[in-house]
């Protein structure tokens, strides 16, 4: 008589938006992974392309990841279903910062936020994700765009969401754009370059990779992956080759379960 297996144990579920093929690429969705990958979380993911969004995160009972002025929800990726403490009603976390903040609390091992950090961390974030990455967007949007399934691609043509962006043409124009993508990572370089006394001068806490670390190594990762000709070829070498060194620093912890 054959044996009857034993149920699998739940484990966390991260839901993601694939690129071509089942390609993570979304810089809030990489910064997760390399939290639950470093924290050594057990975890699947599950693929959902932009149009499926909105309607799997409502019937997951996801709450929305912020809200339109007129106070519309808004549904984006990533989500996270924790089911490990609590089967039968698991946790769903909605919005990076939120789901950052509920890893480390529950699962305070290896931890993200060294003691007394997670108000300057809160702040390098910030920064990270609305200051030092806008000049990048010209760049990347429109090489993000060219790297999605045909399905996704379709759902920005429709009547609710803008036109796809056009693409920089080479030149001039585009030199110029990533000359203020240079200054913003010039800047970071000089602020890192201050924990060299104490530190490796490399990660933002001296010596031991946190949260800040993973936001701005998912950057890296997006450029990588999406412009590996036209962005990473020239980023990896900035700096004396910083960056290079961070995004090894990370490289443990990208694998995409």
């Amino acid at each position: 008589m054959a044996r009857s297996s034993r149920p699998m144990p739940p484990v966390i579920t991260l839901y993601d938006s694939p690129g071509s093929g089942s390609q993570t690429w979304v810089p809030a969705i990489w910064r997760i992974r390399l939290i639950l990958n470093y924290k050594r979380l057990p975890y699947r993911t599950v693929w959902v392309q932009f149009p499926d969004v909105e309607p799997t995160l409502r019937a997951l009972g996801a709450p929305p990841s912020s809200r339109r002025p007129d106070g519309r929800p808004v549904y984006t990726l990533p989500v996270v279903v924790d089911p490990t403490r609590n089967p039968r009603v698991p946790q769903i976390i909605s919005n990076t910062n939120s789901i950052a903040e509920y890893l480390e609390s529950t699962y305070p091992a290896r931890p993200i936020f060294p003691e007394g950090s997670r108000a300057l961390q809160t702040l390098f974030v910030h920064y990270i994700q609305d200051v030092f990455v806008k000049p990048l967007l010209p760049i990347m949007i429109p090489a993000s765009y060219g790297r999605l399934p045909n399905r996704s691609q379709t759902h920005f043509h429709g009547a609710s969401a803008p036109s796809h962006p056009l693409p920089l043409s080479p030149g001039p124009e585009r030199e110029r754009a990533w000359q203020r993508v240079k200054m913003q990572f010039d800047f970071l370089a000089i602020v890192l370059e201050k924990n060299a006394s104490d530190g490796d001068g490399v990660v933002a806490q001296g010596h031991h990779l946190s949260y800040a670390d993973f936001a701005l190594c998912a950057i890296l990762l997006w450029i990588e992956q999406i412009a590996p000709q036209d962005g990473w070829a020239r980023i990896r070498d900035w700096n004396g080759g910083r960056w290079a060194r961070l995004r090894h620093r990370c490289q443990d912890y990208m694998d995409v379960l």
